[in-house]
């Protein structure tokens, strides 16, 4: 009897066993069935952390963000901050690229010079292959302005909103994206100027000690005044030196869309030499280019006290920098350089 019990309580250990064993299978199955039919939530730029970023900016706290002011050095330690929060590494030893400038002025036919300490804010998103993170994707917008303009009402400071907080935000954000999802192939640089008011002097700066360090770089995009829409019967942003080579075709076929177009004031008002694009072009030889959507008919506070946070729109900034992701990923990842220089 007792050898007849045993045998029973032992069925049943087995047969529990077994049957647990059977559930967890399914369970699995079921899981991975799941797992495989649910397409993963691809990343996005947010619009609220975009206007963060703008409203502090662009705030009267940091008085216009003139080189070698006080709010300018509040603009480069945010930026600071918003690059090792997003574990965005300095590309040097510190986040900064120091230069000096030397300021003439003449009073009373007496001549002083005014040195004025400048820096531009480097970080670097390494690219995940072996190989092609040796090539370099340069990203880049100024983070200066003039201070202070024109006083309007009581207000006399020129917050360079979308002159060109918004472009900063771009390349901040963009970096930023590369860095959370790691899918860039190739190492993006991403290079915020200051002293653009002052004659591009910062990103001149950067571009010849970059070519002297010898960057393999490929491509270099300068992001200016994005803030605010065009025209719905426009295309949505245009690139200076369009004809210069084929990078808007290149973004555009990998965006799916026409999101670069041709702005023929573009060419007219020089302003492929007039941005941070062109020091790159002619010390590194390289498709160098500035992106924007102001076209001088849909902002009327350039250079102006009303260039403000408020203005911006911020649906049409989120919206630009997310078509922007997978137009940049094609070209980053592709497994040849495809975006060349045209002979002029």
């Amino acid at each position: 009897m007792r050898k007849i019990l045993a045998l029973l309580i032992l069925v049943s250990i087995l047969s529990c066993g077994s049957s647990k064993v059977v559930t967890n299978t399914e369970s699995t199955s079921e899981s991975a069935m799941l797992s495989h039919n649910v397409k993963p939530i691809e990343a996005s730029i947010s619009l609220e952390s975009i206007q963060k970023s703008m409203e502090y900016l662009a705030s009267d706290e940091l008085e216009g963000r003139a080189t070698g002011s006080v709010g300018i050095e509040k603009a480069a330690l945010f930026i600071e901050t918003f690059l090792k929060d997003n574990n965005i590494k300095p590309y040097f030893e510190t986040y900064r690229d120091d230069f000096e400038i030397v300021k003439k002025e003449s009073k009373d036919g007496v001549t002083n010079n005014e040195t004025i300490k400048g820096f531009n804010i480097v970080g670097v998103v390494e690219g995940n292959d072996p190989k092609l993170k040796n090539e370099y994707i340069i990203l880049g917008g100024h983070y200066d302005h003039i201070g202070f303009a024109k006083e309007v009402d009581g207000d006399i400071i020129a917050n360079g909103a979308n002159d060109d907080a918004s472009g900063t935000i771009a390349a901040m954000e963009l970096a930023a994206y590369f860095a959370k999802t790691k899918t860039n192939k190739r190492s993006i640089l991403v290079t915020l100027y200051s002293a653009e008011e002052m004659g591009l002097k910062g990103s001149a700066h950067l571009a010849k000690r970059l070519k002297e360090a010898g960057l393999n770089a490929y491509t270099m995009i300068n992001f200016e005044m994005i803030g605010v829409p065009r025209t719905a019967d426009n295309v949505m942003a245009y690139m200076s030196g369009f004809e210069r080579s084929n990078f808007a075709e290149t973004l555009n076929r990998y965006a799916g869309e026409e999101i670069i177009g041709f702005f023929p004031k573009a060419k007219e008002f020089n302003l492929f030499m007039r941005s941070d694009n062109f020091p790159f072009y002619n010390e590194l030889n390289i498709p160098a280019h500035a992106i924007s959507t102001f076209d001088f008919t849909n902002f009327e506070y350039y250079h102006h006290v009303d260039d403000e946070a408020s203005e911006m729109d911020y649906e049409h900034m989120s919206s630009f920098m997310n078509k922007m992701i997978p137009a940049l990923k094609g070209m980053m990842n592709a497994p040849t350089k495809e975006v060349k220089l045209k002979d002029e």
